[in-house]
């Protein structure tokens, strides 16, 4: 996981391009998608961190974006609700 305040600009972009950045996340809200995703772009920089995968993320305690990864949330949403 990587803050995007710690990140310059242009270490940013050259780990998107290489493939180590592929999705973002909210940290306050504990919810991650893709970096295209609307909702993400709307959120705060000092807020938002990356990740490679989504195994990452969930590792990490966060859930998925229902608007960006839909049937990733509705997966997700099944399991949370079995556990008790």
């Amino acid at each position: 996981m990587y803050g995007h305040k710690d990140l310059q600009r242009s270490e940013m972009l050259r780990m998107i391009r290489q493939h180590m950045i592929q999705y973002a996340g909210n940290a306050r809200l504990k919810i991650f998608g893709q970096l295209n995703c609307a909702a993400g772009r709307r959120m705060k920089t000092e807020n938002r961190v990356f990740f490679k995968e989504t195994k990452e993320a969930l590792s990490a305690g966060f859930r998925p974006c229902a608007r960006c990864m839909p049937k990733q949330y509705r997966a997700w949403r099944k399991r949370k609700t079995f556990e008790v």
